[in-house]
């Protein structure tokens, strides 16, 4: 039997923070209670987690709170996420060098290192970039879960690339459910 792929805790801790952000914390820490994911109330994870774990809770939330309010909390999350890499992660003398690079330049050096960590938040899935015209990111999501799952992407993506290439960067996503995975683009205008 094969080892569970896991990802960052900021999976689950920022999207529980953003639940708290919509609802307030007494509202979020009753959602989690009635889908099942109480257990995280105050016990949010301080290390790497088996991916089934953040898939459950969109997967929850998805049927508990809908489709459009689980887009927008992954969203948050995944934006929260971003501000915690750019805090703790990434290091300063790298944010500064990609500031300072033209935007294709300072997004193909920034797409190259993700490439390396990639694992940390795509688990079994892939994640590739291209420098196409505009360039596209692509993360396919391998784990059995729902399409609303790539606004979690959709967020960190867009709040990194906006501090870390060009403010103006625009995304438009593309999230598709397939036979047996989830396909993930975001054609990025930088």
């Amino acid at each position: 039997m094969s080892t569970p792929s896991k990802i960052g805790p900021n999976s689950i801790i920022q999207t529980v923070a953003a639940l708290e952000a919509k609802f307030g914390k007494a509202e979020a820490e009753a959602i989690l209670n009635k889908i099942g994911q109480g257990h995280f109330i105050g016990n949010l994870p301080t290390e790497m987690i088996e991916e089934s774990k953040f898939h459950a809770m969109v997967t929850s939330l998805q049927q508990e709170i809908g489709d459009t309010a689980t887009a927008g909390i992954l969203k948050e999350s995944g934006e929260r996420t971003a501000r915690y890499l750019l805090r703790v992660r990434i290091p300063d003398i790298f944010q500064k060098l990609l500031k300072l690079l033209p935007s294709r330049l300072a997004f193909k050096l920034f797409l190259f290192a993700i490439s390396k960590n990639a694992w940390t938040f795509a688990g079994s899935g892939k994640f590739s970039y291209t420098m196409s015209r505009p360039p596209e990111i692509t993360v396919i999501v391998t784990y059995p879960t729902h399409p609303v799952v790539g606004n979690f992407y959709l967020g960190t993506f867009t709040a990194l690339l906006q501090e870390l290439v060009n403010k103006n960067t625009k995304i438009k996503a593309d999230i598709r459910q397939g036979s047996k995975t989830i396909g993930c683009r975001y054609r990025c205008e930088i």
